[in-house]
């Protein structure tokens, strides 16, 4: 798994007032739209929409925001064009980050990407500089405290649903599969009522970078900080073990 934990980042965001400060409403509509564009503005028929949509509630995200969202993607709505830009490049100690934006100004965004970079010790690279470490992964995350099942007959079921590996690590239990199979593996748990935190695709990278240095570790730090409080940068995913 890569270094950058969004488990983590969603357990941190505990209230609405915090969740609105850190810009991530602004990151929730935009993926809505961005998914509503791409798939059709049905969640029942647009998995990737759900998965937005229930992202947007678990962070409490108002219906009305959720429902612009939504129309702004498929049209029914005026706004600004968001496009999905995917940049890359090597943070301090050499560590790999693929991050995901959201813009509607490439022309913007890209300098405060490499500045982002550069103030910490990094440098961004070209297209594919980074990419080529990273496997797209079905991510089903959850608590293992209130499980309905035993630990063995979760992982068995995940198992027999076409999981790849599940992982148990300070009281979170992560479920790994093909991109593919993650809306079938998320129904199959639901239906033996294991509910279900977190479940979406992500980057996961083959090869990992141990940090022990703690003046590397404080600038990648500053860097991480710097990603997730830009409203554009949607997701990142780095190589740190």
């Amino acid at each position: 798994m890569s270094g950058h934990s969004k488990w983590s980042q969603i357990k941190r965001q505990k209230g609405v007032a915090d969740i609105k400060r850190s810009g991530v409403f602004t990151k929730l509509s935009n993926n809505i739209t961005i998914a509503a564009r791409l798939g059709g503005g049905s969640p029942e028929t647009n998995f990737r929409l759900r998965l937005a949509i229930d992202k947007a509630k678990a962070a409490s995200m108002p219906k009305d925001n959720i429902e612009r969202a939504v129309k702004r993607g498929t049209g029914e709505l005026d706004g600004v064009l968001i496009e999905e830009i995917t940049y890359e490049g090597y943070g301090p100690g050499g560590v790999a980050v693929l991050i995901e934006a959201f813009t509607d100004n490439k022309n913007r965004t890209a300098p405060q990407i490499r500045n982002f970079f550069s103030k910490h010790s990094g440098n961004m690279g070209a297209p594919g500089s980074v990419a080529w470490m990273f496997s797209a992964k079905g991510v089903i995350r959850l608590e293992t405290a209130g499980l309905k099942l035993s630990m063995e007959d979760v992982e068995l079921a995940a198992i027999d649903a076409g999981a790849e590996d599940v992982k148990e690590n300070a009281g979170d239990l992560t479920i790994i599969c093909a991109p593919d199979n993650l809306e079938f593996l998320k129904k199959s748990l639901e239906q033996k009522s294991v509910a279900i935190e977190y479940a979406e695709t992500e980057k996961i990278a083959s090869t990992l970078t141990k940090i022990e240095d703690s003046a590397v570790r404080e600038k990648l730090d500053a860097l991480y900080a710097e990603l997730d409080a830009n409203d554009e940068v949607n997701e990142y995913y780095t190589n740190e073990e």
